[in-house]
């Protein structure tokens, strides 16, 4: 069952990536004042595993920090992702 590890690491880097594409861009926007990405968005893809890299990335370029939402719910977001992979590490064995 390596291949479901492998796989999760390749979801998480790439999740990861585009999360921090995602809020980079959404700081842009707001400094131009168009179209910005939906909160909504933002917190659906730290859910789908993004999280981490988002909250690293919102605290470099200091975005959406004073928001709760995001300081408390993309925390919560990761311990979900740390005791998911924890799971099912322990389910492989």
């Amino acid at each position: 069952m390596q291949w479901v590890l492998e796989f999760l690491l390749i979801w998480f880097a790439v999740i990861s990536v585009a999360a921090v594409i995602i809020t980079i861009a959404d700081k842009i926007f707001a400094r131009r004042g168009k179209w910005r990405i939906p909160e909504a968005t933002l917190m659906l893809v730290g859910l789908a595993g993004g999280a981490l890299a988002m909250l690293i990335t919102m605290k470099v370029i200091r975005h959406k920090t004073l928001h709760k939402k995001f300081m408390f719910g993309l925390p919560a977001e990761i311990i979900l992702h740390i005791a998911l992979v924890i799971a099912i590490i322990c389910y492989l064995k």
